[in-house]
């Protein structure tokens, strides 16, 4: 997507499926789609929208896979109201794809709480004992024998 021409092609077919999925078509087994990334190859020929599914049941898989039978049954329709609403001479083939995000933040965020727990272990296991000895200022020496002198006296 290097032309600024083909970047707005695919923002505005992200908008026009978006506006598809919530209003028009009323498919059971779509969930709460979200459209995240539109990429339309440089000839316009082709575009693949990334989108991901907000399950309300706990059930991802099962909601994923029902959302995408949806939006293979549904293509025909958004892809007639795309060209109707982009008024191309080609209308791009559209292709879904459930987008990786997610999973990808998910993961990392596991990462980060279990670096974040061994920082706090090792915090928990470190002394606070510094090199030297512990008052580290140079006091004035004592002689022996002025110690020896004082107790004779």
């Amino acid at each position: 997507m290097s032309s600024p021409r083909v970047r707005k092609i695919a923002d505005r077919i992200q908008v026009i499926v978006a506006e598809m999925l919530e209003r028009r078509i009323k498919d059971p087994r779509l969930g709460f789609v979200t459209v995240t990334d539109v990429r339309v190859t440089g000839d316009s020929q082709q575009a693949t929208i990334f989108y991901t599914v907000l399950d309300a049941t706990g059930d991802d898989e099962a909601a994923l896979a029902a959302t995408a039978v949806a939006l293979e049954s549904a293509k025909g329709l958004i892809r007639s109201e795309v060209a109707k609403q982009l008024g191309m001479r080609i209308t791009p083939t559209l292709t879904f794809i459930a987008d990786a995000l997610p999973e990808t933040a998910r993961h990392l965020d596991e990462v980060l709480e279990r670096a974040r727990k061994l920082d706090e272990e090792a915090a928990a296991r470190r002394v606070e004992s510094y090199a030297g000895e512990s008052d580290p200022y140079k006091k004035p020496r004592e002689d022996e024998d002025d110690l020896a002198e004082d107790d004779e006296a």
